[in-house]
């Protein structure tokens, strides 16, 4: 059985006819969207996360706002960006989050997006013009939150502490045991894939990526889980790693379904990012029979273990259940997914 889950982008829009005019508005209802997938049946509720942007930021107050209000259906990023972080911080951060949800967090983490803001991240006080785009930033810190996430203890205690310590180095607290497994690496490319694969990082692979063989989108992308999975059992891991990809996937079986989107983009396109050359995925709106035909020829999808599904969250959470409920009952069960 495939896991399905929904990946929101958390944008919001001050204008008078926005549905959704705040951050606070997003926020809320991001935690009732998650509360509803879950009785649904949807595995996962996964989230963007972009700074200086008018979408969702900081992480982690959410997810573990969500953990708190649910017991089953998986938390979780897609992706955090790498260059704006502490490393050390975000290990305490990120078990406490793990643990308010019982160990149900999946984070997503990576070099991140394009860029709102020229050099955002030296904002935030982190790197170096060295650093050029970031990505040698993104891989030093991800190194560091990868080495101390095992909760090994690595800091010298104070002889004179203000409270009585455990023998030996100290570690961060809290500490999440199992974590570490539930790290998972959004990759555009295959050698970032074999990378993800090496420091043992499960794959996030989206709705975008270098075009690195002129085939189709999800022709590439499935070369792409190939090659991540191939370098995994080279590395000699125990675990079996988990392999998600993204779609914009809408079943049309309303007026109103057809008038958002009924005619969705139904070819890949080929643009620049940054310094490279992106394939961007097409989207898939049709009629629910239809849509099963055209899903089963998606190679990625049907290499992927799980499917995160990115919904239109300004269209709020009435809706965007509708969406969620419409794949669920119509085209989950004809392509084995259910």
């Amino acid at each position: 059985m495939k896991k399905i889950g929904f990946l929101s982008f958390g944008h919001w829009d001050p204008e008078p006819r926005s549905p959704l005019k705040s951050a606070g508005e997003t926020l809320k209802q991001s935690i009732e969207l998650a509360v509803v997938a879950e009785e649904l049946g949807v595995d996962g509720a996964y989230f963007r996360v972009h700074h200086f942007a008018r979408q969702l930021a900081s992480p982690f107050p959410l997810l573990a706002a969500i953990g708190a209000r649910t017991s089953k259906i998986e938390i979780g990023t897609g992706v955090i960006d790498m260059r704006y972080e502490n490393p050390l911080y975000m290990i305490e951060d990120a078990s406490s989050a793990d643990l308010i949800s019982d160990g149900r967090l999946q984070l997503g983490i990576s070099r991140g997006s394009p860029e709102q803001t020229i050099g955002g991240w030296r904002n935030f006080g982190y790197g170096t013009d060295e650093d050029g785009d970031g990505s040698k930033l993104a891989r030093r810190n991800t190194e560091t939150f990868l080495k101390h996430l095992d909760g090994a203890g690595f800091a010298q205690p104070n002889p004179r502490p203000m409270f009585p310590n455990p023998p030996g180095l100290l570690r961060l607290e809290p500490h999440s045991p199992g974590l570490q497994d539930r790290i998972w690496w959004g990759s555009a490319s295959n050698a970032t894939a074999v990378w993800a694969a090496e420091m043992g990082m499960n794959l996030q692979s989206s709705t975008l990526k270098v075009d690195e063989t002129g085939e189709p989108f999800h022709v590439q992308q499935a070369k792409q889980i190939e090659a991540f999975r191939e370098a995994w059992k080279q590395a000699g891991h125990a675990r079996t790693p988990r392999v998600s990809v993204s779609r914009s996937i809408f079943a049309l079986t309303s007026d109103m379904d057809r008038q958002y989107f009924g005619r969705g983009k139904e070819a890949d396109q080929i643009g620049q990012i940054d310094n490279f050359r992106g394939i961007f995925g097409r989207s898939y709106a049709d009629e629910p029979d239809r849509l099963i035909d055209q899903l089963q020829k998606d190679e990625a999808i049907a290499a992927a273990d799980t499917l995160l599904l990115t919904v239109p969250n300004m269209l709020c959470v009435e809706y965007n259940v509708h969406v969620l409920e419409s794949i669920l009952t119509h085209v989950a069960p004809g392509l084995g997914w259910r």
